[in-house]
Parts: structure tokens; sequence; C-alpha cells
């Protein structure tokens, strides 16, 4: 084709007009549907027929569409027919409303029920027309129009909402009375999880408990309470009360009451307790409120329930537990360690391993870990007592060492206190200072009328000798921690307030007390704490115990979000470094376990603020050639003055220092102080992330990703408290990803940093046996065997890998991972305050302090992972229960399984991290809704027994 044909061809086709679209084809039965359709539109715009003759065309036509729209699978053939007819019934409906006519109401409202409907297939850009006609028609019922109309109105509502709200009309009057005809349709069509999100978005949870009924409400409390971490303040708050209010009426009485527990209201607890008189319910209660060790006053008479929640009888279950288990043989160390193995590595006899009092010391701790709670050892319980572990130890760790058979007889308070009263009348120091902290250690979470912990101690808590007082304090904190007893507030408080005592001894007591009462915002304590701090000078404020103090503070306020800023305010006035480190301090414990983005965000900046010295350098860096030049000249021209002027009688030696230099010799012994205090905020805030993200596990898979990305750029305070946040993250969790990253960095060239590797290590495998981490474990023992700190803190981990030789949890999350215990939580976090400077704490050759004591505050953390099932009389009975990984069911279809990959076991049997058991039959009813810990199980007497054939 020649150029000029190409050309006329092309402009011809300019000129043509578009083709029309294709008609679809449409068969028999479609094109006669379409064809009626269209006749109705037509008839209803005809002006000269009478209102009877339209109101029937408005029956037809909604007739034509309620029959398609019940369900929706795809575009409904009338809606689609109708579509394009959309704008003429829309003028349609004008015409009709300008009537003066009042006749034409009836079916104005029927008109504005068909336009809500075919609005939902019309782009109205952001109008919201399906809104607009029904509330319009608001008079006509809507349940008729199908699931998929009635989530295209909910939507509507809830933008509608949101943008009406300020409006002094009564506009979102009228949505709220729109929505909540449709909440019921939603619940009684398996659409739980919209009915609740319509109500959030129009802020009117509260009124969803007069919905239900007995086949919803299970699946929408089910709902809600999985929502919760997911939702900010006070959306969060109200859930759970909704939710609350829904199980009690319902009568969920475990259920209600570990809301009850997640809301921290005494009030509400007790609310749950005088629903019913049933005492052997109260039992359940009880022993559902023991794992958080509540400090519950029991409302009713019955001094058997008030037993279960002072956890009176826990050692008699965990006794049946590891006679059932075959664990009643007690372990020594050589067992976890293996020793052979080690030596046979470096080609080292039995001769070769260290025997020193430190090694000694950590043996002492391992041994009352792993046989922690039985009662019996092979190593510190010896017949002659001139033969015992505690003459191995010296110094300080005589204290530990004696301290640890309270750990042995954990729970048991009667048989720990005999064997420890010889040693209170011991004339050594040390020995009778560590049977004080034994009588805390054993009376630890068991809250008994007799406080025999009380009587003991309360004499030596103003003793003179510091090492009795010390060990006294300590176990208090230890034996009343989450208690909020009065007592020993009144013993405590004056040592914190009192300027003549000396700093360690001030803090250890506002640690204790934070301890005793963590979560309460106490007013005495903040304002006795604050004061105390205000008044210390400058040097006080440097000594490495203050953060223990400043910790005090901070658990005062665990998980108390609303009440923490008047806190923060005060803060201010301190005039010194520290008031850094107590804000962040404050702040994370008040937000801990919530998850919140914001505050996650916040700690993560102050992670990568630089220090002074630093931003110093970097502005020097910065600054141009030219100006470095200027600086330099006029330098140069100052001297050449300075030497025309001088004196040429004056001496050398009598030259005066220029003024800086004279300054920088009075600070300099301070300057790495201030230093330092300037920068533990930034450890802190590290371990903040972990303690905020514990909350979701969405949250703890990303602080990972955050700890790997700090530990490559951070100085190092953050890198030494990394490893502690990925175990605070992780506890009891042995995760392959987690634990070979903390593997990696107990190879660390900062030993401080590989130091709290090594006991993280040990934390994420706590109590569980994990056979990997033991091995590592051995391996590390093998590599550190010439650096005694290091392998110390390698014994540690092995001791708490080990915990109760694998019956033991310190995971801070009770009742299937639903609600966190604050004092298990302020126990890990004070470990992990003391590892932000291991050298100075838990590692301390020092022999006037009493620091590596400090672990057994891991003590309250400590928890049995058991399941014991016992009967109406609370003796125990063995029943097969299924035991499986926990599935999350929220939301799903019909009944579906909870667990997976079960084994089926008889009871007692242990749980690992996020396993749940179920009945395998019918044959028992169980009075808790989760099998965990005690459960009290009834006889089912519509039981029948199904022979086999």
């Amino acid at each position: 084709m020649s150029p000029a044909k190409e050309e006329v061809t092309s402009e011809h086709a300019k000129k043509q007009p578009p083709k029309a679209p294709k008609e679809e084809e449409l068969s028999e039965e479609d094109q006669h549907l379409k064809d009626e359709l269209e006749l109705l539109v037509e008839r209803l715009n005809e002006a000269d027929h009478k209102v009877d003759f339209y109101q029937q065309c408005l029956t037809t036509l909604k007739t034509f569409i309620k029959d398609s729209t019940t369900s929706m699978t795809a575009v409904p053939k009338p809606l689609k027919f109708l579509r394009p007819h959309y704008p003429n019934l829309t003028e349609l409906y004008t015409r009709w409303n300008d009537k003066s006519d009042s006749s034409y109401a009836a079916i104005i409202i029927k008109l504005a029920d068909v336009l809500s409907v075919l609005a939902m297939t019309y782009s109205d850009d952001g109008k919201k027309d399906s809104l607009k006609y029904r509330l319009l028609s608001f008079e006509e019922p809507i349940s008729d129009w199908g699931h998929e109309y009635m989530r295209h109105l909910a939507l509507e509502i809830g933008e509608a909402y949101q943008e009406s709200l300020g409006s002094e009309d009564n506009t979102t009057d009228r949505l709220i009375q729109l929505a909540l005809k449709i909440v019921p349709f939603f619940l009684k069509h398996n659409a739980e999880a919209d009915a609740v999100d319509l109500l959030l978005e129009i802020e009117s949870i509260d009124k969803l408990p007069q919905y239900m009924d007995e086949s919803t409400f299970a699946r929408v409390c089910l709902y809600m309470v999985s929502c919760v971490p997911l939702l900010s303040p006070p959306d969060d708050t109200s859930f759970l009360e909704t939710a609350f209010a829904i199980y009690l009426s319902y009568n969920q009485l475990p259920q209600a009451l570990t809301l009850a527990i997640k809301l921290d209201d005494e009030s509400l607890i007790k609310q749950v307790f005088e629903v019913t008189n049933d005492d052997l319910v109260h039992k359940q209660l009880g022993f559902i409120l023991s794992h958080q060790y509540s400090n519950f006053k029991y409302p009713g008479d019955n001094p058997e329930v008030q037993e279960t929640i002072s956890n009176s009888k826990l050692h008699e279950y965990y006794a049946y537990l590891v006679k059932e288990l075959n664990l009643l043989d007690p372990k020594v160390p050589e067992d976890i360690y293996k020793s052979h193995l080690e030596n046979a590595k470096f080609g080292l006899g039995t001769s070769g391993s260290i025997d020193s009092a430190k090694q000694n010391l950590a043996t002492a701790f391992v041994n009352s870990f792993i046989n922690l709670g039985y009662g019996t050892d092979k190593l510190i319980q010896t017949e002659e007592d001139n033969k015992s572990w505690i003459y191995k130890t010296k110094g300080p760790g005589m204290i530990s060492t004696t301290a640890s058979l309270g750990s042995i007889h954990q729970w048991n308070i009667n048989d720990g206190l005999q064997h420890l009263d010889k040693y209170t009348y011991s004339s050594d120091d040390e020995i009778k200072a560590g049977a004080l902290l034994g009588i805390g250690i054993v009376s630890s979470n068991v809250h008994d009328d007799v406080d025999a912990a009380l009587a003991l101690l309360q004499e030596y808590v103003s003793d003179p000798n510091k090492l009795l007082q010390a060990s006294a304090i300590n176990g208090l904190g230890i034996a009343f921690a989450g208690s909020s007893n009065e007592e020993v507030l009144n013993l405590l408080s004056p040592l914190v307030s009192d300027s003549d005592v000396s700093m360690e001894i001030s803090s250890l007591a506002a640690l204790a007390l934070g301890h005793v009462f963590v979560g309460t915002c106490h007013g005495d304590i903040t304002s006795t704490i604050l004061q105390s701090l205000l008044e210390k000078d400058f040097s006080q404020l440097t000594n490495k115990f203050v953060k223990f103090m400043s910790l005090g503070l901070g658990l005062l306020y665990m998980g108390k979000t609303d009440q923490v800023e008047y806190v923060l305010e005060t803060i201010e006035a301190i005039e010194h470094p520290i008031n850094k480190t107590l804000k962040v301090l404050v702040n994370i414990c008040a937000y801990a376990g919530t998850g919140n983005v914001l505050q996650i965000q916040s700690l993560l900046q102050m992670c990568t603020a630089k220090p002074k010295d630093v931003l110093a350098e970097e502005k020097k860096l910065e600054q141009s050639e030219e100006d470095q030049k200027k600086t330099e000249v006029k330098e140069e021209n100052k001297d050449v003055e300075m030497e025309d002027t001088e004196s040429s009688d004056k001496k050398p030696e009598e030259k005066e220092k220029p003024e800086e230099a004279e300054e920088e010799e009075l600070d300099g012994e301070d300057s790495d102080d201030n230093e330092s205090d300037e920068e533990l905020y930034q450890g802190i805030a590290v371990l903040g992330l972990a303690l905020i993200a514990l909350g979701e596990d969405i949250g703890q898979d990303m602080s990972l990703r955050h700890f790997s990305h700090l530990m490559h750029y951070g100085n190092s305070l953050i890198r030494r408290a990394v490893p502690l946040a990925m175990g605070l993250v992780s506890a009891s969790n042995p995760q392959m990803k987690v634990f070979d990253t903390l593997s990696r960095y107990s190879h660390d060239p900062d030993l401080e940093v590989a130091q709290n590797a090594i006991y993280s290590m040990g934390l994420v495998g706590a109590g569980t046996n994990n056979a990997r981490l033991a091995q590592l474990l051995r391996q590390l023992a093998s590599y550190y065997i010439k650096s005694p700190d290091s392998l110390f803190m390698v014994r540690i981990a092995q001791g708490i890998l080990h915990l109760g030789k694998g019956t033991l949890t310190l995971t801070p999350f009770n009742s299937e991972r639903t609600i966190l215990s604050k004092v298990s939580l302020a126990s890990l976090l004070t470990i992990s305050i003391a590892l932000l400077d291991p050298k100075s704490f838990i590692l301390s050759d020092s022999t006037t302090e009493t620091t590596h004591q400090l672990l057994y505050y891991l003590t309250p953390a400590i928890k049995t992972r058991m399941l014991v099932t016992v009967d109406e009389q609370l003796n125990p009975i063995k029943v097969n229960v299924r035991v499986g990984q926990a599935v999350d069911v929220v939301g799903q279809a019909g009944k579906p399984k909870t667990i997976t990959g079960w084994v089926t076991q008889s009871t007692p049997v242990l749980l690992n991290y996020g396993e749940r058991a179920e009945l395998e039959s019918d044959e028992w009813i169980s009075l808790s809704n989760s099998l965990e810990g005690v459960v009290i199980l009834k006889k089912n007497p519509d039981y029948m027994e199904v022979e086999n054939s």
C-alpha cells in the first residue's frame, strides 16, 4: 500500500465513530426478566396513574429484588438490569417528594427503600446513597434485603458516624438507631464479628449484651477478647467490660474472672464470687486467682477457699506431680554439667576443672534451681553440717548458698522453716543472713494468715549489721511480692526516706516495696521514693544502686497507663541525668504488655539518640574547611599577642591553668558516671521494647527484628541490653531462631554482651530441658573454661534451663496466655536491670555487698506448668486428657477443634508453651474453662458409657 493510501485510510478511521460495545446475549428467561423490570420502571415514570397503581408496581419490583438478594454469590440480575435506570428513579423520588399530596407519603418511603438497595451497585463518589435512602425509609423492614446489603450499609454507617461527630443535629442518634436494627441480623446469621465491629464504629459496644443469647455469646466474647490487644484506649477497656458483663450474665464465671483480673479491678473479682454460693465453684475460682499470686480476700466464710487463693496446698499438688512423673530422686549439678564431656574435648582430666568459691557458688544456685520445690538434695542438706556445701563458698557467697535451702523447700513453709531455723542461730553473719533470705524465698507466692516470714524478718530490717539488714529486706520483697501487705510498707518505708541509711539499703527497700505493691500506684510509696530522690545530692545519685530505687517506683505503675502522667511531671524536678532513666522506667512499666505502637516508636527513637561527645564530634566534622582555616589564623594571631604582653618575670610553674582544664580535673572522677547515667536510659529503653511487645504475637516477632538492627548499630550499653530483651520476649519459649541468635551473641568480643546472651539462653529455655540448648550451653562451658565470670553465667543458665527438673516455667502469662502476671514480669525485669551492668551486680566479687543474691528475685516468677485434676474433695484423680498445640478458633464457623496434633495422656501432665488440654470424654465436667493448674472435676450425671462390641 502506498503512503498516500495509508494516510487516507487512517484519516477515514479517525472520522468513524467508535464501535458500540457488543451487547451481552441474554437467555430467554433473563431477557423476559429484564423486559418486566424495564416495564415496571416505565410505568412508575408515567404521570397519569393512581397511587395504588404505583404501590403495586413498587411491591412487584421489591419482590423481584428480594428473591435474588437473600443469597448473593454474584451480582443479582435484577440489580444488574435496574442499574442503568437508577438516575431516573432518583429523579422520580425527587418529583414525588416535591408533591404536596399526602397520599404519596407511603409510596415515597417504599421507593426510598428500593433506591437504598439499588445504590449498592451505583458508584456514588462518597455520597452514601444507600444510607441516605435507608434513613428516608426508616420504618421499612431491612432484614429481607440480604447479608451483602447489610454489610454495605454497616460500612456507610461507620463512615457517616465519624463525619457527623461534633455536629449539632441528631444525625448520630439516627445512625445509632439504624445500626441497632442491623446488629440482631448479624448475630442471627453467624456474623458476630460484623456486629461487634459496627458497634465499635458507632461507639456503642456497651449496648451489645441486650442482643446476646445462648448460641451467640461465646463466639462474640471470644472475638471481643482477641481484639483487645489491637485496640487503643479506652476501647480496649470497654471491650473487656462488655465481655465481662456478658460472661457474668450467662454464668460463665471462670471466663468472667480472667477478664476481671485483666481489668485489674478487685470489685469485679468480688462480683464474680458473689454471683454464686457454690463453694466448689468458689474453690475453682480460687485456683485461678492463685496463678496470679493475688492478695484477694475471699468475702465468704469458707477457709478452704482462701487456702486455694493463697496457694497453701500448692506444695502438696506439686509433690503429687513429681511423684507421678517419677522425678523424686534428687539431682546433683554434675548431672546437668556433664563435665566429663566438656573436659574430654579439651583433653583435661577431672582435676582440670576450676574449683573456686565462685564456681561453688554457681553450683549452689544450680542445685537450688534443679531441685526447686522437691525438699531434698544431695549437696546442701548433708548429714554432717561441717561437710555442707555452704562451707565451700566464702563471704557473700555463703549467703546465697544458705538461702538456696529456701528454694529447695519452695512453697512448703513448715518444712522449709524447720531446715532454715538452725542457721538463724549461726555465729557466722553470712550464714545467718542467708537463712533470713531463705525464709523469704520459701514463703514466696504463699500468702497464709500466719505470715511467718514477716514475724521472723521484721526485727532484722533495722539491724546495724548491713548483711543481715539487706538479706531481711530482700527476703520481705520476695516473700510478699504482689501481696500489698501494709505491715511490710510500715517496716520498709522509713528506710527509703532515711538520709542516714546507705544508698544500697534505701534502694533495696524501694525495690522490695515495688515488688510488694506492684501495679497498685501506691501514693505514699511514690511520694516517699520521689522525695528521697529529690533530697539526695549529686554524688549519691551516681551510686550504682539508684537504678533499683528507680525500678521500685516503676513497678508501682506496672500496667497503669492512665495514672502515670502525674509521676512523669514530678520526675522533671530531679536535676540529674537519672531523671531520664526514671521517666523511661516508669513509662515502660506502665505500658508493659499493651503492644502500644506509639510507645515502641518513641523507645526506638531513644535507642538511636547519640551521646553528647559523639554529637560534638559530628558537628566538628560538619564545619567547612574555610571556617577551620579562619579559626586557625585567629588562634595564631592571639598566641602572638599573648607572647608580646606576657611579663618576662613570671615563672613557668606559676602559670595558671585554664579554667576548663581545672573543671576537667574536678569533674574527672564523675564524668564516667554521668556518661553512664546519660546512656543508661537507652539500655532500659531496649528492655522496654520487649516489655511492651509482650502483649501480642505480631509485636513480638517484629521486636526480634528490631533487636538485630540495634545489635548492629547500637552503643555498648544497647548491645548489652539486646540479649536480655530477647530473653524477656521469649521467656520459657525456646524458638530455634531466638536461641540460635543468642548462641551467636554468646561469643561476642564484648564479654558483658556474651554473658547476658548466655543468661538469656537459659531464660528462653527456662524449665523446658531443651536438648539443643543444653548442648549449646555445655559447649559454652568448655569455651569459657578459663573465664570464671562467663563460666559462672553458663552454670546459672544451665540451672534455669533445667528448672525443677523440667516441671516449672518462667513465662509471665497465665490462663492460656490471656493474662499477664505483674508479679512475674516484675521479677524478670529486676534481673534484666541488674544485668545491664553484670560486673557490678550478679558477677560482683565484692565482699561487702550482697549483689548476686538479687538472682533470687526470679523466685516470684517461677510457676508450675502442671495440670492436676482433683475431685470435689480436692483429692487428685487420674483422668485421660488430650494435650496438643492450641489453635486460634476466633471467627471460625461451626465448632472447630481447639487443639491439633494431640496426644492422649493421663493426668497429672505437663503443659508446654502454647499447648492446651481438653478432657477426652464427657464422663467428667470441668469447673474451669481452661485445663491448667489445679482443675476441679465433677461427675457428669448424663454420661452413659458406650460398650465396644
